[in-house]
């Protein structure tokens, strides 16, 4: 009997261990594709794959539009995220609270024009950068266009802080302030104004849907389904 329940005692934390290790390899989905017009494409070191709607996104992911080009990806929290025609961004850090709150999550938006509305998380768990700048939320809806040398970023709801990598900052509380962050020979400069030379807005209409925004709740995850590679279904073999 005591041999018995040694072995049993053996197999039940195999199980637990396994169960473990597979979580711990399993990729994070933080989000998923709720609109895609053309080329939208995840990269991945040198590779490269298409993103359909109902494709999760992961963490550590890097998302990039071709020309012609649109997508709206729908965070967990319900954070929506709008791309123009060849932008790119990466989805650098993400950590949850529970299931569709984060506690840290920081979007890295290397190149192109974007629409970004903030979910249900906590608005200091928010962190956009851009290459010429750092952006802090409050419930915000923001308008960003990163080009080298130039990030423009247009409040419509909400408020933000908006800073240069010296911690150079203004701040954004009224719908229209924009902050204009500029890079020329090796000087950076930054100012606010009310009178945006750019905004998302003409963007909105290059994909049906694009600058809607919906709930992570109503989206329907794509389901893969398991291979059968001769491999013990009960996860009670250890060893192996």
């Amino acid at each position: 009997m005591i041999a018995r329940n040694y072995i049993f005692a053996v197999l039940g934390i195999c199980l637990v261990a396994g169960i473990d290790a597979a979580s711990a390899q399993a990729p994070t989905r933080v989000g998923e594709a709720a609109v895609v017009k053309n080329e939208v494409l995840r990269v991945a070191a040198s590779s490269t794959s298409q993103i359909n709607v109902g494709d999760g996104l992961l963490r550590d992911e890097v998302v990039r539009t071709g020309l012609d080009s649109a997508t709206r990806l729908v965070m967990a929290d319900s954070t929506n995220l709008s791309l123009g025609p060849n932008a790119t961004l990466k989805l650098d850090r993400t950590v949850f609270d529970d299931e569709h709150h984060y506690r840290d999550i920081a979007v890295r938006l290397t190149s192109g024009t974007f629409r970004f509305v903030t979910g249900n998380s906590e608005k200091a768990a928010y962190k956009i950068t851009t290459p010429l700048a750092t952006i802090g939320v409050r419930g915000t809806e923001l308008d960003i266009r990163s080009l080298r040398g130039q990030t423009i970023v247009y409040l419509l709801g909400g408020a933000a802080s908006v800073c240069t990598l010296a911690f150079d900052c203004i701040q954004l509380t009224l719908p229209g302030d924009t902050a204009v962050i500029t890079s020329s020979g090796g000087k950076t400069t930054i100012k606010k104004t009310n009178n945006s030379p750019w905004t998302f807005a003409k963007t909105c209409g290059a994909a049906a849907g694009l600058c809607s925004t919906t709930q992570y709740a109503d989206a329907t995850p794509t389901v893969i389904p398991a291979v059968d590679d001769g491999s013990d279904p009960t996860g009670m073999l250890c060893g192996r």
